[in-house]
């Protein structure tokens, strides 16, 4: 169920992401080129000027003659049209670079967006299946090289439809959130809570096995939200997984899924751990 979903929104989110960071790179590279060449540029001008100020007055130097007045006029006004010249050119460069420095602003921005939808769900604020897979898959590695427990809960709002159908859709949504901020609340920091789809959500706990797992249980059970202005308990099932060496995220995921489906159809007391 896990490893086989393929999410081809958030695939493309991130090829566009990887898209705009390419972007992003090929104009700082133009900015640098742009700053080359107005350095260069700056040293040409400061040469030519110095090439025409010795032009015009190394020759009489060398003859011991007063420099005439014409070669100064020519000399004066040719080097006030190259410095004309030339802060006309840098002035321009220089807005040149102001338009780029904007426009990888603007796509800096838009990448952080992109990133957010591709890796966020954007209802809840919690990480999404996308994020959630490789991440199981790095905390096995972690577990396996350092033998410590892992634990993947998950987690299914009993009653949701129902909730849709009275109130509509909006307090359905009201209602993901807050359960998605109690989620957050009660995980520690190492701990990845996410939202998988519709109203199925997900805890991966690190460093945390079935006797640390219904102290988190316990915190969570104890959840009331408003819908309409009456205070409602929210109830769900859970399903639970304690890693086992071997297995991979797909496994790790079906099993705790099948605890899932068996305490969904009542086989268990609600909001209580199920093994298999």
């Amino acid at each position: 169920m896990f490893a086989t979903d393929k999410p081809t929104t958030n695939t493309n989110r991130i090829e566009s992401i990887e898209s705009y960071t390419e972007a992003i790179q090929s104009d700082l590279r133009k900015i640098q080129t742009r700053n080359w060449w107005s350095w260069s540029n700056t040293v040409v001008v400061v040469l030519l000027l110095t090439c025409t100020i010795v032009s015009f007055t190394l020759p009489s130097l060398l003859r011991e003659e007063q420099v005439p007045q014409i070669n100064l006029n020519l000399a004066i006004r040719g080097l006030v049209g190259l410095v004309l010249l030339f802060n006309i050119y840098s002035l321009w460069q220089q807005l040149r670079i102001k338009d780029l420095c904007d426009e990888i602003q603007q796509k800096q921005a838009s990448s952080e967006v992109l990133y957010r939808m591709a890796m966020f769900d954007p209802l809840t604020g919690l990480y999404n299946r996308r994020f959630a897979q490789p991440r199981i898959e790095a905390e096995i590695v972690r577990c396996q090289r350092k033998g410590t427990p892992l634990t993947l809960l998950l987690l299914d709002l009993d009653g949701f439809k129902q909730i849709n159908d009275r109130y509509g859709h909006a307090a359905g949504d009201s209602v993901l959130r807050a359960f998605g901020d109690h989620l957050a609340k009660v995980s520690r920091g190492s701990d990845l809570a996410a939202r998988l789809g519709g109203d199925e959500f997900m805890l991966l706990l690190p460093d945390c096995g079935s006797e640390q797992l219904q102290h988190v249980l316990d915190r969570l059970v104890r959840f009331r939200t408003e819908i309409e202005g009456e205070s409602t308990p929210v109830e769900f099932s859970a399903g639970w997984k304690e890693y086992q060496h071997g297995q991979d995220s797909t496994q790790l995921f079906e099993a705790a899924d099948r605890a899932l489906y068996q305490n969904k159809r009542g086989m268990r007391p609600k909001s209580s751990p199920v093994t298999v």
